[in-house]
């Protein structure tokens, strides 16, 4: 039967109405389980949707304030295109248009309700960002099915509540899209008793040193604003993470998942001025807000706690600087870079002293407290000593650079020149990397 010849001799109500009177589909589904609510007050009603109950939000609302309703199921819209596109893959998600921002990487996915032109383009966004823009898809209408490219599912001359996307992944070896857990399998392929000799025989331990070097690679590529070699960066450091990851699941002491749960759970609490009670109204509140979480979730209950925390194994002046900030916090601090210059000035003096005396273990003990002094003043001056220290290295070297090659160009030969001609063409070559 058609319409609703199946229904002669009963009361029904439809409800475009309410669709036509909502501005967006959560209005909507609140909407219409208001009125079917309201209706069963009075009476036994039958609520009729299209497709499964489990895949109607308004079902679902109705379903959670009422528990003792009847459910009569449907035919699953995911469901009828999973079969009609012929998918596979026996595991599959399966997510409303309306929902898909929601979907996470899955073997295989479908997505129904695509309704319109412009539900189609999120659709197709979101299955681009998972499976890849030229992976092989099914577009469902009602009982057809035409395979097309996932770029094309916005590309369809018609759309209505029928119409559904099929995607699955190719073989692993040759899928458009990889996410963290097909990071974590390669390496698993590669550790596996046939994978690569060099592979198998790592450890923690063994390739520490990789991480460090490729967080300076992508360290480099972020001062070089090199978006293209920043991605590849980014890549390598999640490696190296996944790899020592994989290193300690196989010890079966955490995996993968472990640590990125940690993570998170970390991030809500530390963010307490936004998931909690804790207020910050700006930048520096913040982060007040953030260390006195930190010492919380690590138990610490003292100043040189927190300053032995600091890792032994960081560059010397970013060590310094941090030392430097969490021992001032209890008050024993400079009062400005002022008084801060007067205590570098002290240890430059007890260092010449040294240096006359050529006492090498008292000029060693003295360079180092000199150093530190000087991190000092430039961190009470508001300075990040360690890109501080970096930029003027980097200056140093363009203008020793320029400096040679004015002086060859010159004819000079800059292991006979004298005081004075150094000085000359050192000057030059700080205007010539000014003007540049």
């Amino acid at each position: 039967m058609s319409g609703f010849e199946s229904l002669d001799g009963l009361s029904v109500e439809t409800l475009d109405s309410v669709y036509e009177n909502s501005r967006n589909f959560d209005t909507l589904n609140k909407k219409l389980a208001s009125q079917v609510l309201a209706a069963a007050k009075s009476g036994d009603v039958c609520y009729c949707v299209d497709g499964a109950v489990c895949e109607d939000e308004s079902c679902k609302i109705i379903l959670s304030k009422h528990k003792d309703c009847e459910v009569f199921e449907g035919v699953s819209k995911a469901a009828h295109a999973y079969s009609v596109a012929r998918l596979l893959t026996p595991e599959y998600a399966a997510v409303s248009a309306y929902s898909a921002a929601n979907l996470k990487s899955f073997r295989a996915a479908v997505v129904y309700d695509i309704d319109c032109e412009y539900i189609a383009g999120e659709v197709k966004a979101k299955l681009a960002d998972i499976f890849g823009d030229e992976t092989e898809c099914s577009f469902v209408r009602g009982e057809t099915v035409k395979k097309i490219k996932v770029y094309e599912i916005d590309r369809q001359k018609n759309y209505d509540l029928t119409c559904a996307v099929a995607v699955e992944e190719g073989a692993f070896l040759e899928k458009d899209r990889y996410d963290y857990a097909d990071l974590e399998h390669m390496i698993k392929l590669l550790r596996a008793p046939d994978g690569c000799p060099w592979d198998r025989v790592q450890t923690s331990e063994s390739i520490k040193g990789n991480l460090i070097e490729e967080a300076y690679e992508l360290a480099d590529a972020i001062e070089r604003g090199d978006d293209y070699d920043m991605e590849e960066e980014t890549g390598d450091v999640l490696l190296q993470a996944a790899f020592h990851s994989v290193m300690e699941e196989e010890k079966g002491e955490y995996t993968g998942a472990d640590a990125l749960t940690r993570v998170v759970k970390k991030l809500i609490f530390r963010h307490s001025h936004i998931f909690g009670a804790d207020k910050a109204k700006n930048e520096g509140e913040a982060l007040g807000v953030w260390e006195k979480n930190k010492q919380k979730e690590k138990g610490q209950t003292t100043y040189s706690e927190t300053v032995l925390a600091v890792p032994k194994n960081m560059p010397a002046c970013m060590r310094a600087q941090k030392v430097g900030k969490r021992s001032g916090k209890c008050g024993m601090d400079f009062l400005s870079p002022v008084s801060a210059s007067e205590k570098l000035e002290e240890e430059v003096g007890e260092l010449l002293e040294a240096c006359i005396s050529e006492d090498k273990d008292a000029i060693f003990d003295e360079a180092g407290d000199v150093l530190y002094s000087a991190v000092n003043v430039c961190r009470l001056a508001g300075a990040d000593c360690e890109l501080a220290l970096h930029a003027a290295v980097e200056k140093f070297t363009k203008r020793f650079v320029e400096f040679e090659r004015l002086a060859k160009e010159n004819g000079e030969i800059i292991e006979d020149m004298d005081p004075s001609r150094w000085d000359y063409y050192w000057t030059l070559a700080k205007n010539a990397i000014k003007r540049n």
